[in-house]
């Protein structure tokens, strides 16, 4: 990126900022004319609209927001690595974007992050958390949290342990609809699934030794992971959901497993990242901060 470029990225993100080319150019000791056509040269380079102009206030357009996030973290990956070559990069510093499930992100992730933050004043956190898997470039994701078999993507991957999943249900809905015994008598049963493209009706189970994929019906499908959990608990059904995200509701009596004997259900988990020789010092802080808590998680259950 040459200094131009850099230039030009910094007065944007300063008229984004202020809303007003001539509040910006006060600051850049710049005019507003001449801000304004550097604006204008960046928006003809790249053949989009980035700013709507009113007489009040500038508005970024949808294409202005991408350039705006893209720019920041170019610009705060520059002056970090900048710094760490002069030998000043003592405290990581700029914006992780972190991705994950939802009940991953919440029974998993969110309990590091006081201490991290803590730890690191100087990093900002931008938490989505999705049961839909993303595409970490498009979607402007620095860490991802996967769990599955990873495809040939890529992305450089941090191996975290293995999640087991339990089928569990209320005492409520076992007292009604009786406790299943056998794989077989799934088929007796309302078996909550999900709603997005990637599920599959099916729970691997254990049948005389050999595995099976066992098909499963039900009236409720769900988004996500933390939605199943509570119609679960609300006597909905029978939930397939990984351990660590039903461990508090099974020891409190809120749920209960079934089919344990059967059930032959656990996968890999990964933080997995854009592929360079060196993560930026941010990424590598978080990945060293949550990596072995992660892990000890995971071994609990």
């Amino acid at each position: 990126m040459t200094d131009a470029r850099a230039w030009e990225m910094r007065v944007f993100l300063r008229v984004a900022a202020r809303g007003a080319f001539s509040a910006a150019g006060r600051e850049l000791g710049m005019t507003p004319s001449a801000t304004a056509r550097l604006i204008t040269r960046i928006e003809a380079r790249l053949g989009v609209r980035l700013v709507e102009r009113s007489t009040r206030r500038l508005r970024l357009t949808p294409e202005g927001e991408v350039y705006r996030e893209r720019a920041e973290a170019l610009l705060a990956e520059l002056e970090a690595m900048e710094a760490e070559v002069a030998g000043q990069a003592v405290v990581p510093s700029g914006l992780v974007r972190i991705n994950s499930s939802i009940p991953f992100g919440r029974h998993c992730l969110l309990p590091l992050l006081p201490e991290f933050t803590t730890r690191y004043p100087q990093i900002r956190l931008d938490l989505t958390f999705t049961d839909e898997v993303v595409d970490l470039y498009l979607a402007r994701v620095d860490i991802a949290f996967r769990v599955g078999k990873l495809g040939d993507s890529g992305l450089r991957a941090v191996h975290l342990g293995e999640v087991r999943r339990r089928i569990v249900a209320s005492p409520d809905y076992l007292a009604r609809r009786g406790v299943p015994q056998r794989p077989d008598d799934l088929v007796d049963h309302d078996c909550l699934g999900f709603n997005f493209r990637r599920a599959a009706a099916v729970w691997p189970m254990t049948v005389d030794g050999r595995r099976v994929a066992r098909e499963v019906e039900g009236r409720i499908q769900v988004s996500d992971g933390e939605t199943m959990r509570y119609m679960a608990r609300a006597g909905l059904g029978l939930a397939r959901l990984a351990e660590y995200h039903v461990r508090d509701d099974i020891a409190a009596g809120r749920l209960v497993t079934v089919l344990d004997d059967c059930l032959a259900d656990s996968e890999v988990v990964h933080a997995v990242y854009l592929g360079r020789e060196r993560a930026p010092r941010r990424i590598e802080a978080f990945l060293d901060h949550a990596t072995p808590r992660l892990r000890e998680r995971l071994r609990q259950g």
